[in-house]
């Protein structure tokens, strides 16, 4: 597999992404960790919460993952989920230690949080709760927040700021739509609706078609399907 500092591919790479260097690592809950990757190239950049960068893992394979936190002064916090799964993306999320050497790309992506809304709905999994926590970090005090989160187990849970105002459910135990039923969020707020596609599209046509939302006002973001984890 070519090197992140591969001679030959390098010129062209530059081009593309930024070098970055892996300076912190911590487990956030049982399957999530933390990755702090620095950068002069990452300094200064507008970034809005809610945003991904795609990292080239396993040589030239990019993965996308939700931007945690970002630092204005030239660092990009990640969250890496364990799937459990053997690919190159989850092999580096296991592995990658501080003083490695990291490609990415710059931020971008168009599910982000929208300050002006009157209220934040706020639905989706593990893989949705690292977009939320950024969202949810850029909020003030007096926001009102409402939702729901599926996980797992109770230690995957990450901890969001406002997350006591969050629904936590494990998985099996109701659906995301029927959790957004019983919360019944009222018409003229902002939705953020991420995760498993099938969730994402039940729980839309709940907040649309029964609760009598404006389409506009509920954004999805499918971050994986059964048998396919990334849908970037």
């Amino acid at each position: 597999m070519p090197s992140v500092l591969n001679p030959v591919l390098n010129p062209v790479l530059d081009l593309l992404t930024i070098r970055g260097t892996v300076t912190g690592a911590e487990q956030l809950s049982s399957r999530t960790r933390r990755l702090r990757i620095e950068s002069p190239q990452l300094a200064g950049l507008a970034v809005e919460p809610g945003q991904q960068v795609r990292v080239l893992v396993g040589g030239l394979t990019l993965r996308t993952y939700s931007i945690w936190h970002y630092d204005p002064s030239g660092a990009v916090e990640l969250c890496v989920l364990d799937h459990a799964a053997d690919g190159p993306g989850a092999r580096w999320g296991r592995s990658v230690a501080p003083g490695a050497q990291v490609r990415l790309r710059r931020p971008e992506g168009g599910f982000t949080l929208r300050p002006e809304a009157a209220h934040h709905v706020f639905v989706g999994d593990e893989t949705a709760s690292v977009a939320f926590g950024a969202m949810l970090a850029a909020l003030p005090a007096d926001a009102v927040v409402s939702g729901c989160i599926e996980t797992a187990t109770a230690a995957d849970r990450l901890p969001l700021t406002y997350g006591d105002r969050l629904e936590w459910v494990l998985r099996g135990e109701t659906s995301p739509a029927d959790a957004v039923r019983r919360l019944a969020p009222a018409p003229g707020g902002i939705a953020y609706v991420a995760g498993e596609a099938r969730d994402v599209q039940a729980v839309r046509r709940v907040l649309v078609q029964e609760a009598g939302w404006d389409r506009r006002a509920v954004l999805t973001k499918p971050f994986w399907t059964p048998g396919k984890k990334g849908m970037e």
